[in-house]
């Protein structure tokens, strides 16, 4: 697979051009100031010792202390971790939160741990980075195959290394260890958020637009029945063992209950597809709530959808992009469309510090007020530029981090 990081790169050279960025501005856009790079030793339950290779990278601070996931995925490489760092570091700045970017990952399929070792693996991962984390320092979160129980073991940890309470250390905790209310599905409610407001400007029905989504973990499942809820037509999902169709519109209820029990959508009676045919489906709305590098310049031309909203960070290539804007294809980018996750994350931090906590639908008021503003800067950002609402994305966040940089005197 090519390295993410090159993609990134890439989308550093096209914005630098139409921002008329200077090489002092390039060059911190392009490299992080921190990578750690270590081995977690695991005792597996057999006895024997098992290494399993573990990144965080810190990638910008100017705006405030580094944020960001750690996902357990076999595929994770360097390129993957920088390249999320990346646009962690972009998301909080387009939603304009007080955070830099930050992420972390191990080499590992945890489908292949038992629950045991999957928490040795945990605190493992924290007290290779206990060190540079912190409530001011770094903020970690869940991602890719981790979870709230995931973050429970490593604030546990991360408490029991300082001896001392921090709660503001990690996000996406349990509400019982300080999570915040309506955490778990912030992702598909900041992106549902998003969608609404270009379908008013289009002037169109929920109950007239169909969606597909590719991927029903976490992101996928909330946004489906979100969409759901509002009178979208969800007319396709996939998991990893595949995708289901249904023209008709699925009864999403099912869809969730059949996931549940069967571990896979596949199960549920209805037309079966790939992951590949479920991005070329004929519907008005495609959500890629997956890995990136989904959409690429083989597939993007079968992309039959007139909206792409962005749940998963990264699914689009660069080269797809161009396609897809030429097509007239409007693409809501990851930065912008899936910033409700770290939204609530930051409400969390806020809480934690406060130790004082709010009603969901306070929380839900706030992330509302935040997306929807987020939204009308990035559009009539792009409307200025004449661009897509990728590069929109791109420069209103990287103006907000440059100007920080300025201000501190790195520029």
């Amino acid at each position: 697979m090519a390295n993410v990081f090159d993609n990134v790169l890439e989308q550093i050279d096209k914005i630098s051009e139409l921002m008329k960025l200077n090489d002092k501005e390039i060059k911190i856009l392009s490299n992080p100031k921190k990578i750690l790079e270590f081995d977690v030793n695991v005792k597996m339950d057999n006895g024997s010792k098992k290494e399993f290779k573990g990144y965080r990278v810190q990638y910008n601070n100017a705006r405030g202390p580094t944020k960001g996931g750690i996902r357990f995925h076999p595929n994770v490489s360097l390129g993957e971790v920088k390249s999320l760092a990346f646009w962690m570091a972009l998301k909080c700045a387009v939603v304009n939160i007080p955070y830099g970017g930050a992420k972390g990952g191990v080499i590992v399929n945890p489908k292949e741990l038992s629950q045991k070792e999957l928490e040795r693996l945990s605190r493992g991962f924290v007290r290779n980075v206990s060190d540079h984390i912190g409530p001011m320092k770094d903020i970690p979160a869940p991602d890719v195959y981790t979870n709230a129980q995931i973050m429970s073991w490593m604030l546990d940890e991360f408490e029991k290394i300082k001896g001392k309470h921090a709660p503001g250390v990690i996000t996406g905790k349990p509400i019982e260890l300080g999570g915040s209310l309506a955490r778990s599905y912030s992702t598909s409610m900041g992106g549902a958020y998003v969608l609404r407001e270009i379908v008013k400007i289009r002037e169109q029905e929920p109950a007239d637009i169909k969606v597909a989504i590719q991927g029903f973990g976490n992101a996928g499942m909330n946004m489906a029945k979100i969409l759901d809820n509002w009178g979208y037509k969800i007319v396709g999902v996939s998991d990893s063992k595949g995708g289901i169709y249904n023209k008709e519109g699925l009864d999403i209820a099912q869809v969730i209950n059949i996931k549940s029990s069967k571990k896979t959508v596949t199960a549920y009676d209805a037309k079966k597809v790939s992951n590949d045919e479920l991005l070329e489906l004929d519907v008005d709305v495609l959500v890629p709530a997956a890995l990136e590098n989904q959409i690429t310049k083989q597939n993007a031309d079968n992309i039959n959808a007139e909206i792409v909203l962005e749940l998963a960070n990264g699914p689009t290539t660069p080269d797809a992009d161009k396609i897809l804007f030429e097509k007239g294809v409007v693409v809501v980018p990851d930065i912008l469309a899936n910033a409700g996750g770290v939204t609530v994350s930051y409400f969390e931090w806020v809480q934690n510090l406060y130790g004082y906590y709010w009603k969901e639908a306070e929380v839900l008021e706030k992330l509302e007020e935040i997306m929807v503003n987020s939204f009308k800067e990035v559009y009539a950002t792009q409307e200025k530029y004449n661009s897509n609402m990728r590069n929109a994305a791109y420069i209103k966040a990287i103006e907000r981090i440059l100007a920080a940089e300025k201000l501190r005197g790195n520029i």
